[in-house]
């Protein structure tokens, strides 16, 4: 059994994503060991993308409707194959299933005499959030019904227990930290937090993958996220804020994204659209 590709672009969009933002801070650490290990996380998530965006490229060639309804792609690059390039650099803003929170800045709302567009506990707390979901969806999915996800599964999640450990940690240092990274800390996670509703609010193709067994259930894994994240939350001395933005959800992984995606979409493939035919 193979899961839908629409079930593999969603968990591929968000790792590439969330990728591309943390490799936002290449050149620019607080520290140049924080520089490295930023960047190394970038990298375990885009190859994550890559694997699955090869899975899905495989599922589309394999199926004729698939390859229709992905035709406007396979005259982007050299070859007219659908590839893990085509799906990363050459689908629009709307084609993608990522969660909003993965899209958004590396910091909250910016106030006049900010002296940054980047701030450090923004994108730790995101990083603490994502991967404590994440390491809770690869653990199940190496039971996927489908092998190729299944094993894809059980090589993310050995590095996505790396990263949970690396943001629990700077989350722990920053929360019970001075008073000014305590505020920030919690200012992002005042921030982040009401975009996790939608990690509950499962799509179509999540639901779908969940029933056939190709996929997990996501809500059934809410009791063990709000145990691990409350878990740091306490060690850290941070508290929990986190209803949805005056009763709305985050609807990015249905399509429905918020203004960022498109320019960090724009920058990302900027290369690649203008350069079709190159090979490297």
């Amino acid at each position: 059994m193979k899961a839908s590709v629409d079930y593999v672009l969603h968990l591929a969009d968000n790792a590439l994503v969330l990728g591309q933002r943390n490799a936002e801070w290449c050149g620019h650490g607080p520290v140049l060991e924080e520089d490295l290990a930023l960047a190394n996380n970038s990298l375990d998530l885009i190859g994550q993308a890559r694997l699955l965006y090869q899975h899905a490229a495989t599922l589309i060639s394999g199926d004729g409707a698939l390859a229709q309804r992905f035709a406007h792609l396979q005259g982007a690059r050299q070859g007219g194959r659908i590839t893990e390039d085509t799906l990363a650099h050459f689908r629009d803003t709307a084609e993608f299933r990522c969660h909003t929170l993965m899209e958004l800045p590396h910091h909250g709302a910016l106030v006049g005499y900010a002296v940054a567009e980047r701030d450090y506990a923004t994108t730790i707390a995101r990083n603490f959030l994502v991967s404590a979901l994440m390491v809770l969806v690869w653990d199940r999915l190496q039971a996927s019904k489908d092998a190729q996800l299944a094993g894809i599964a059980a090589k993310s999640l050995k590095e996505v227990r790396y990263h949970l450990q690396h943001a629990s940690d700077w989350l722990v240092r920053l929360g019970d930290g001075t008073d000014e990274s305590h505020q920030r800390a919690q200012a992002a996670l005042d921030h982040l937090l009401p975009y996790c509703e939608a990690f509950w609010q499962p799509g179509p193709a999540e639901r779908a993958a969940a029933q056939d067994g190709t996929g997990v259930d996501i809500t059934a894994l809410r009791d063990d996220w709000n145990a691990l994240v409350n878990e740091t939350l306490t060690e850290a001395t941070l508290t929990r804020s986190d209803q949805p933005h005056e009763g709305y959800v985050a609807q990015g992984h249905v399509g429905l994204h918020s203004e960022h995606l498109g320019f960090l979409l724009a920058e990302m493939q900027s290369l690649a659209r203008a350069h079709p035919t190159a090979v490297w």
